[in-house]
């Protein structure tokens, strides 16, 4: 199934958003007990790097890559390309192993998951500004 090339920026930002929101979900409910200043402090630094070092720059990179395409229409799977969509899944996996073989404790889900989640769901954010500012100005 093919879909305009921009429009792949609309699946990344709901594929992202939905991804934040349930990651962050997950760190919130777990912080009812760990609720503190550093632990927040600790998950704004979480956030802080996973924002600049990794998501902002993916971001730019598929947003650019999706723009590139000379063919108007894509398949909607191209939103991604294989080397993400091996980096997803690599991520998914060790998250679910994590928390189910309680492999780390509460309050370090609570930290790193709250701060991930949230840099997660800013990338749909701007997944969805780029489409948008693409719509509005093209």
């Amino acid at each position: 199934m093919k879909v305009k090339k921009y429009n792949l920026l609309l699946i990344a930002s709901f594929v992202w958003i939905i991804a934040g929101f349930n990651i962050l979900h997950i760190g919130i409910v777990t912080y009812t007990n760990y609720l503190n200043i550093i632990n927040l402090f600790l998950s704004i630094l979480v956030f802080l790097f996973f924002w600049f070092m990794i998501f902002r720059k993916l971001v730019f990179k598929h947003t650019h890559r999706i723009k590139s395409f000379e063919d108007d229409f894509q398949y909607f799977i191209k939103f991604f390309d294989k080397k993400s969509f091996i980096i997803m899944a690599c991520m998914m996996i060790l998250g679910i192993l994590i928390r189910t073989l309680h492999l780390a404790p509460d309050i370090f889900i609570a930290i790193f998951y709250s701060g991930l989640g949230a840099s997660l769901f800013l990338a749909g954010i701007l997944f969805g500004y780029n489409y948008f500012k693409i719509k509005i100005y093209n």
